[in-house]
């Protein structure tokens, strides 16, 4: 009969089997000292005995033999009272469920969703056909996306509004929990497949931007035939439609845009007390200098140089006006008309949109963008007045004070300016009409105010601005396109161009307290312009809000902080 087991056959433990907290061998318990013993801080303090457990109540669980009770950490606390209960994170009423229609416009519908809380936005609703087993292709479909999003971008349109149509496209085709980003000179995407799935990432660096509306509303297009059941637009068909835009040619040859640069000059000479003769001179010079800008922009110069390149030949020929001593002709009507030519309004105003809709980094890039356009026609206007006043050309800077009411020619001359702008920004020969008229009114408003009612022009000036944003949201949405088309070119009547030029003549004559006051008025006009446009595009989004939405869900914007 074989011996129990003894000590001494038991096998040895390893090491790792011993607890990194096991007391080493040898060695026995340390002896509490008699005072100051250390308690545990979660101890109950002396006199005080632990109440029992509630029987049924469910705060404890016992062990196999029922002498041991262990808490749950979800059992309800004895203390707990429904009727001193915190409210629920849940409203009784529930949360509002959001509905967008599909008669409303793209633009509010993504523009609704993009300003809501991720939790809150409705699942989408694919508008495009794919593989039910498959799913939607994720990387063709981010692809895509990005192509019609630099394309956007390229062209002028702002952040918001980029990154609307991209998540457009993006819910069309059947892609949830995206989020698109757009900065100045890069888009990204990103899309998570599930809670428990890597997301992917994609993204896209604009290099070359170029201003033709007419492939902007072209792309449009694309994205309301894109988000629209009726348009069934696969992805092979939207390629080859993207790839059409893409090699489309512009509207207008480059003798026709140099035509109309002078025309815009020749007309902004007008506006500020010209006459016939002024008209040509200024028309000659713009034409000029866009000629030399293509030349630099052929040779591979930066845009900086382009633009100096661009101001020289008005302000030449302004200064030749005046040491020819022609007592009938107007040198500094020649060289405003010549910086109208020149101003970036279309820059000035995309970046003042992005900064008031909360795209700060795009706005600071934009407005940096302005700021360098705007030193560049600086340095060409001053190197042109500097050399006529080395020259001996006395150039009057109280001419700025001399006014011309003739309303009917201004009101035509405002008309031609904005028919030229038009032109120079490639839009399409259906929107010439509107746009044409949408600059008449705004000068018939901003003299009514500024010569008649004799108020302030910054003020008058964003009354207009006010107008020609509002009208041109109105064109847009009846025509289902970008609203660019309709307000760039009808604001080029407002443009500070008088303002502009007598700044830098105070500045080429020594007088820097008068030239720094006028180009200060310059910045508040163009600052003006640009809020006055955007508050004009708010105040008719505001008044045809996104039917079918419930609880004010309609376009929901940030709350902003109160001084923290």
């Amino acid at each position: 009969m074989a011996e129990p087991d003894g000590p001494d056959d038991e096998k040895p433990q390893s090491d790792e089997a011993h607890s990194a907290f096991s007391r080493p061998a040898g060695t026995g318990p340390a002896a509490p000292p008699e005072e100051d013993h250390p308690t545990s801080e979660f101890a109950l303090p002396e006199g005080v005995t632990p109440e029992p457990p509630a029987p049924g109540s469910g705060s404890g669980t016992g062990s196999a033999s029922g002498s041991e009770t262990t808490g749950s950490a979800f059992a309800t606390p004895s203390t707990y009272s429904f009727r001193d209960s915190p409210p629920a994170f849940t409203p009784a009423y529930g949360v509002p469920m959001v509905r967008l229609t599909k008669e409303a416009p793209w633009q509010d519908r993504m523009r609704t969703m993009l300003r809501m809380p991720v939790a809150e936005r409705p699942a989408p609703e694919p508008v495009q056909r794919h593989d039910e087993e498959a799913g939607p292709p994720v990387p063709r479909v981010l692809d895509l996306t990005l192509r019609i999003g630099e394309l956007l971008l390229a062209g002028g349109e702002g952040a918001e509004d980029v990154e609307a149509a991209m998540f457009a496209v993006m819910r069309s085709y059947g892609l949830d929990r995206c989020e698109p980003t757009v900065t100045f000179t890069l888009l990204s995407i990103s899309h998570q497949p599930s809670l428990v799935d890597d997301p992917v990432t994609a993204s896209r660096t604009v290099r070359r931007r170029g201003t033709d509306y007419t492939r902007l509303a072209a792309v449009f297009r694309l994205i309301d035939d894109i988000t629209t059941a009726d348009d069934e637009v696969s992805l092979e068909e939207a390629y080859r439609r993207l790839a059409e835009i893409r090699r489309n040619r512009h509207p207008y040859p480059g003798w026709v845009l140099t035509l109309a640069a002078g025309g815009l000059a020749g007309a902004a000479s007008v506006l500020v007390g010209g006459g016939p003769l002024v008209f040509l001179i200024a028309a000659l010079g713009a034409m000029l200098g866009d000629r030399l800008a293509w030349l630099c922009a052929g040779r591979g110069l930066p845009e900086f140089y382009q633009f100096v390149v661009a101001a020289m030949p008005p302000a030449a020929m302004g200064v030749a006006l005046t040491l020819t001593h022609w007592s009938d002709v107007r040198p500094s009507a020649v060289i405003t008309g010549g910086l109208f030519a020149l101003l970036p309004g279309r820059a000035l105003v995309a970046g003042v949109q992005d900064g008031l809709t909360g795209y700060y980094i795009t706005a600071s890039a934009r407005l940096l963008e302005v700021m360098y356009f705007f030193i560049a026609i600086v340095t060409g206007v001053l190197l042109a007045l500097y050399g006529g006043l080395q020259l001996g050309a006395e150039l009057d800077p109280e001419a700025r004070f001399i006014t011309h009411d003739r309303p009917v020619i201004q009101i035509l001359a405002s008309m031609v300016l904005t028919l030229s702008f038009a032109i120079l920004l490639q839009q399409e020969r259906v929107t010439v009409l509107a746009v044409t008229l949408n600059g008449g009114v705004a000068w018939i408003v901003y003299g009514a105010m500024a010569r008649t009612g004799e108020l302030s022009a910054v003020a008058a000036t964003a009354a207009a601005a006010g107008l020609v944003g509002l009208f041109g949201q109105l064109f847009s949405r009846y025509r289902y396109t970008s609203s660019l088309p309709y307000i760039t070119a009808a604001i080029g009547p407002l443009l500070p161009g008088s303002a502009t030029y007598f700044g830098l003549l105070g500045v080429a004559q020594n007088e820097l307290d008068r030239g720094l006051a006028s180009l200060s008025t310059a910045v508040a006009t163009a600052l003006a312009i640009a809020i006055g446009v955007n508050l004009g595009s708010e105040i008719s989004r505001l008044f045809m809000r996104v039917p079918g939405a419930v609880g004010g869900a309609n376009r929901r914007a940030a709350k902003r902080t109160r001084g923290f």
